[in-house]
């Protein structure tokens, strides 16, 4: 099947948000086939009628929105495909690969409850895989896989290698309820097929599932698709990650304002390498994804890593992108939109506000400056830099700024001008500029300020600090 072209599918089931470690499988999924102009299919898992909601739906939906994973297509329903899995069952049947069992639970379960007591293996073996129908009874039944009785089973895994397990392990599993309804492990199967994956992509809990539905494509004569089981994701502590280490769901790392693009990188780094790649785009990352890259050992999530990215990330992306994630970020965390009147400013302010910023609140953090409307309100810690002597400083150098050429050089020669005719330093007059422009005593460079904030704005703000020390 690998000369086919790619078909990879991501299937989750909506019981809850996007957890990190499915979108890590999705992103895996796709990386592999848009690297090779295959096709990135979605199925959601829906079977679970008393857990799966529309609304859990949606933020699966909202969460590969947000990562950028695109899928072709319209997402598929497992639950609304369910007369094709009990078709499937039924021509298994007729194909002898499957038979009719008649077994109560309650037979089943004294089966069990005898062997546990005696100490032998619980697997169930019922008695009707061999009954021809003229001795069936007029009862309900189940319908289960006839399971390979003798020798062994080997999965030939993209990840793993070849991982094999008796064949008296492996039960006769029912693949159609007494109800006509089928089951998981059938519904998995049909779809994949139906769907044409080529490459499964998925956590290694899956790993024991792939010998019993390899037995659905062997029983059906169906090409067994490619296997490759991906290790979960721990946390720091080398546990499996969980909500006890922070943020689990992909809107959570939204709201905290991580850049979709530096959550993809980090997520294909999880577990996945390439020589010494550490910081790609999408197009780097689809050029060498493959899936003998991934590791076999469980990847550990680690924040600070994360946060690495994060901030490289965001130095690389363009002002114009950067401010369109400003928009998204505040619409989907509900804070008020950027001010009309000050887009210009925070745009001139990107180029020197995403070199210290890892995420975009620290961004919006840093070009708070632009976005301030007057008067400012100062903080404490940048008050006590406004003692009398600044306050006489800035009296003198404001009309020197209000003439001087709206140039850095020519500034920065005012503003040194200044500091040495007072018999101080251009480093302790920083601290009552940084003051006046942006009311805090940690702020951007007070040129870069000046610069984005332009002559009348910057002698205003002055002006309304020497009115307030007056």
């Amino acid at each position: 099947m690998t000369d086919a072209p790619v078909v990879t599918r991501f299937a989750p089931s909506p019981t809850g948000a996007l957890h990190i470690g499915g979108a890590r499988t999705a992103l895996f999924n796709w990386l592999f086939a848009r690297g090779r102009g295959g096709k990135f299919l979605l199925r959601i898992e829906d079977t679970d009628r008393a857990r799966s909601t529309p609304e859990n739906t949606q933020k699966i939906l909202d969460g590969l929105n947000w990562l950028g994973l695109d899928w072709d297509g319209e997402p598929i329903s497992q639950f609304a495909r369910a007369g094709r899995h009990a078709e499937v069952a039924r021509e298994m049947l007729a194909r002898g690969q499957a038979y009719k069992c008649f077994a109560t639970p309650e037979e089943i379960e004294a089966f069990r409850e005898q062997a546990r007591a005696e100490g032998r293996s619980t697997l169930y073996r019922s008695p009707w895989r061999d009954v021809p129908d003229s001795d069936h009874p007029d009862a309900p039944y189940v319908i289960r896989v006839k399971a390979p009785r003798d020798g062994a089973t080997t999965i030939h895994d993209a990840v793993q290698g070849e991982v094999t397990i008796q064949n008296d392990q492996l039960d006769d599993m029912v693949v159609l309820r007494a109800d006509g309804t089928p089951l998981y492990m059938l519904a998995v199967v049909v779809d994949d097929h139906d769907m044409g994956v080529t490459h499964v992509i998925r956590g290694d809990d899956h790993l024991t599932n792939a010998f019993r539905q390899k037995m659905i494509y062997e029983a059906m004569g169906w090409a067994v698709p490619v296997m490759a089981h991906v290790p979960l994701i721990f946390g720091p502590d080398g546990k499996k990650l969980s909500k006890r280490h922070g943020a689990t769901a992909t809107a959570d790392y939204q709201a905290m304002g991580y850049l979709a693009s530096a959550m993809r990188n980090y997520l294909a780094r999880l577990g996945w390498s390439h020589g010494d790649m550490e910081v790609f785009n999408d197009q780097e990352a689809m050029a060498v994804f493959s899936l003998d890259g991934i590791g076999k050992s469980p990847a550990r999530f680690d924040f600070k890593k994360l946060e690495n990215v994060s901030g490289q990330h965001m130095a690389r992306t363009p002002d114009d992108i950067l401010l369109a994630e400003l928009d998204s970020f505040l619409a989907a965390t509900g804070q008020p939109p950027l001010p009309d009147g000050h887009r210009d400013r925070i745009l001139r302010a990107l180029p020197f506000a995403k070199l210290k910023a890892k995420t975009l609140p620290q961004l919006l953090d840093q070009a708070h400056f632009a976005v301030v409307d007057r008067p400012i309100e100062v903080d404490p810690a940048a008050a006590k830099t406004l003692d009398p002597v600044s306050h006489g400083i800035l009296a003198d150098l404001t009309p020197q700024l209000q003439n001087a050429s709206w140039e850095r050089e020519a500034l920065e020669g005012v503003v040194a001008a200044g500091a040495q005719a007072h018999g101080t330093t251009l480093g302790k007059l920083a601290g009552p500029l940084r003051a006046a422009l942006a009311g805090r005593a940690v702020a951007p460079s007070v040129f870069d300020m000046m610069l984005v904030l332009g002559r009348d704005e910057t002698v205003a703000r002055l002006h309304d600090t020497l009115a307030r020390q007056g």
